[in-house]
């Protein structure tokens, strides 16, 4: 069996790290993601590792978004159950 701990991790390799997010307009995450899941369809609105302000309209369950993100706002975000990847 192959061990995986010995890999270099980067943008092209598959996230390491994950939490739960709750969506917040004052506070950003514990730590940047680069990617995104929701448990129930929605809106997204979040903030870029870049400063900028978008929303991710209508993502669905069971599909990893990649974005740079530090934070995940409340307001404009309807979709639930949301795990950021890193």
């Amino acid at each position: 069996m192959t061990d995986i701990t010995t890999y270099q991790t980067g943008l092209s390799s598959p996230p390491s790290r994950g939490m739960a997010v709750s969506p917040d307009d004052g506070a950003d995450l514990a730590f940047a993601i680069r990617g995104l899941m929701v448990s129930t369809a929605g809106d997204v609105a979040l903030v870029t590792t870049r400063g900028d302000t978008i929303t991710m309209p209508a993502l669905q369950p069971g599909v990893q978004y990649a974005v740079l993100s530090t934070r995940v706002l409340a307001t404009g975000t309807t979709a639930t159950g949301l795990v950021g990847l890193a």
